[in-house]
């Protein structure tokens, strides 16, 4: 079952984080992804080096799903060398790409460090297989709505960086790492693309100022409230819409119809 979007803009997101629940639960029967996950919940245990992992196709397609890196798939030498080098040592790959979802792919799950792999830990299928599901859904969201699948991905991101304890720069630099994220500030707060151009520093002093701006914080702490998350993706969603121009909608009634429907 393929998401419902009956509305964009504001209102659309409202719909969609409003039937949430209901939209996943429906969209993780299909029969293929669970037979996928059922897959990974069975296997992933035994799994204990980054070849082993890498080897086994439908293991790989859900580990990679999990961190929106299923592009990747095809590019077995690469990820098994992200993979392999961990996380501990600075040099390592994935700490030296500027995309920080390699990084935290890596880390999930713990090869190439002096401790075992974090695939035997109690719950580490059903954490990860969590994000897999929600990431899948995301997917099928962006199939029909780039604008949802960001401020899905907003929603479920930014109070896990809020929430990290680290330095007020080294969360913006999260964000900034992520090209999801990134694209969503920069529409929010009305910042051209090309501020990528800029050195780190200067990025930081720009989305901060921004932020400041436009939701009164420049702190990437507020996130860990969702009302302030909410504040973000009603600024992004308003100026989609804004960018995007005026295009026909579904009536407010049949959105209401497909609520009733969800419930």
């Amino acid at each position: 079952m393929q998401p419902l979007l009956p509305l964009g803009g504001y209102a659309g997101w409202r719909f969609l984080s409003q039937t949430l629940p209901a939209q996943m639960e429906r969209f993780a029967a299909n029969p293929v992804e669970a037979r996928e996950i059922d897959h990974f919940r069975k296997t992933i245990s035994s799994v204990t080096t980054a070849e082993a992992l890498v080897s086994d196709y439908r293991l790989l397609r859900v580990a990679l799903g999990a961190y929106g890196l299923q592009d990747d798939l095809p590019n077995r030498a690469f990820i098994r060398t992200i993979l392999s080098e961990g996380t501990v040592a600075e040099g390592a790959l994935a700490n030296r790409l500027a995309d920080k979802r390699y990084r935290s792919f890596s880390e999930a799950f713990g090869f190439g460090g002096p401790l075992p792999p974090r695939t035997g830990l109690p719950g580490f299928a059903d954490r990860l297989l969590a994000r897999f599901e929600r990431q899948s859904f995301e997917r099928a969201v962006g199939a029909q709505s780039e604008t949802m699948r960001l401020a899905l991905t907003a929603q479920r991101e930014l109070p896990e960086i809020a929430g990290r304890g680290v330095t007020d720069t080294t969360a913006w630099l999260a964000v900034l790492g992520s090209p999801p994220l990134r694209k969503l500030f920069e529409t929010a707060f009305g910042l051209p693309v090309s501020i990528g151009t800029l050195d780190l520093d200067r990025q930081v002093r720009a989305f901060r100022d921004a932020a400041d701006r436009t939701l009164g914080q420049p702190e990437i702490a507020q996130f860990s409230d969702p009302n302030r998350v909410e504040d973000l993706i009603r600024a992004f969603t308003l100026r989609s819409e804004a960018a995007a121009g005026p295009s026909p909608l579904t009536p407010g009634y049949a959105a209401l119809v497909l609520l009733g429907g969800l419930s």
